[in-house]
């Protein structure tokens, strides 16, 4: 699948979270990048950034926290596009709830890591 058809899938993704799901998220970019900086394939996505629980003072002037979705990992455990959907809105959902604090283990209760 080429950059832009990913891109655009998820953009699709994300049009399709709950408005209660994204509304709250400021100061927030969505990046699609291609590998981890390492390379590897075992990385799907990743949060930088300052949790909303962790904030304190944050504000003007800051730089947007950032949520990456990496298109080769996700492609390679991927047969189709069906299931490539299923995995993009699993990361994106698993990466916004750490901006919202939610860590790995929660996550894992939950059945979303």
């Amino acid at each position: 699948m080429s950059r832009e058809d990913f891109e655009a899938l998820v953009v699709d993704e994300l049009d399709e979270l709950p408005d209660e799901m994204v509304g709250g998220l400021d100061n927030v970019i969505f990046v699609v990048e291609d590998r981890p900086e390492d390379g590897s394939l075992d990385l799907l996505g990743v949060y930088e950034g300052f949790a909303l629980t962790d904030r304190g003072q944050y504000g003007f002037g800051e730089l947007p926290d950032r949520i990456v979705l990496f298109r080769e990992p996700l492609l390679s455990i991927c047969d189709d596009e069906a299931t490539l959907r299923d995995e993009v809105h699993t990361t994106l959902v698993h990466e916004i709830a750490h901006f919202y604090g939610i860590d790995d283990a929660q996550l894992h209760e939950l059945g979303w890591a």
